[in-house]
């Protein structure tokens, strides 16, 4: 504040009303507010309200960061945190971030200008570093879902995704006799998508079998580039008779691809999906999908999270591994 106040050549307390909006009492002219906002946005200067908490005092508040607020898998996992932080007289606020790592980034930052007792977050890209200096910034604990992340601060919670996705992909094989297996998923920029394609291309070869040109197709996690990539798939001189999908919002997609083009799910094409959300079972047929707990990895991270804020646990960073299910429905 003190750099800002000497580029803008005014007070610091000019800058203080400034940033905080409080000129009620003593106006601030709008070239002397521009002028203020100019170095704050050459200088790069966060305002870092934790300096104003006192040493001890709580604000009674959690961040939580998800990916896509309009994907129902996050939902039980919101509700299950906010559950566990009703029961400690906590607060939550949300934030969503679009699978975007300036989304995760932005996050960060608000942390920094805006005290909160703890984060849980889920993120795709950010990494030990980014969380370190997260920590270091605020000091504020920090769960996170996602085996991609060893901070030796932070409680990790995540699910056998590669392992399930393996044993999908074989149950296609050995029990439904498949030979032309598709694969729908994300790039590698996602961690979960490099586990899960390296899953699927290990439980192809441990078969003896591969996957041809054109059968590894590439989504956004939506259902609109599920439908997209499986068009691609059953485009080709010779379709899949099934297909792996990185995410139930994809599989659904895919299979309203093939229902447009007049196939039968599973007759034509099986689909078997990731995550069992809710409308895994609502769609006809229903979705053969893993299951990832999502309400009970919602309560560990929470827990954890918790048992830091409150001086019950302040040792190592834990991880938890909460095992997924496999479920048979009809799509496959």
């Amino acid at each position: 504040m003190r750099d800002v106040a000497k580029l803008a050549n005014v007070s610091q307390s000019t800058v203080s009303r400034v940033l905080s909006g409080a000129s009620d009492l003593i106006p601030i002219g709008e070239e002397t507010r521009a002028r203020v906002l100019e170095a704050v946005n050459q200088l790069g200067y966060q305002p870092n309200l934790h300096a104003g908490i006192l040493r001890g005092q709580k604000t009674q508040l959690i961040s939580v960061m998800i990916a896509d607020i309009s994907n129902a898998f996050y939902h039980s996992i919101v509700r299950a945190i906010q559950d566990v932080a009703r029961s400690r007289q906590y607060d939550v606020m949300i934030a969503n971030t679009d699978h975007m790592l300036d989304g995760e980034l932005h996050f960060c930052r608000s942390i920094v200008r805006r005290p909160v007792d703890g984060v849980i977050m889920i993120p795709f890209h950010l990494t030990d570093e980014d969380l370190d200096d997260l920590i270091k910034r605020t000091g504020t604990a920090v769960a996170v879902m996602g085996q991609h992340i060893h901070h030796p601060l932070v409680d990790t919670v995540f699910g056998n995704d590669d392992i399930s996705t393996y044993e999908a992909v074989a149950w296609l094989i050995r029990e439904r006799r498949h030979r032309r297996i598709g694969y729908i998923g994300v790039t590698e920029a996602f961690a979960a998508g490099a586990r899960r394609r390296q899953a699927y291309e290990r439980a192809l070869a441990d078969a003896g079998l591969a996957a041809p040109p054109g059968y590894l197709q590439m989504g956004d996690w939506s259902s609109e580039s599920g439908e997209r990539a499986m068009h691609a798939l059953l485009a080709l001189d010779e379709p899949p008779t099934a297909v792996f999908v990185c995410n139930d919002l994809m599989a659904l997609g895919a299979m309203e691809a093939a229902g447009s083009l007049g196939l039968r799910v599973p007759q034509h094409v099986a689909v078997v999906g990731f995550d069992d959300i809710p409308p895994a079972s609502w769609v006809r047929p229903r979705l053969t999908t893993v299951a990832q707990p999502a309400k009970e990895m919602g309560a560990m991270m929470a827990q954890l999270l918790f048992e830091r804020i409150q001086g019950e646990y302040d040792g190592p960073g834990r991880r938890v591994e909460i095992p997924c299910r496999f479920i048979v429905r009809e799509s496959a």
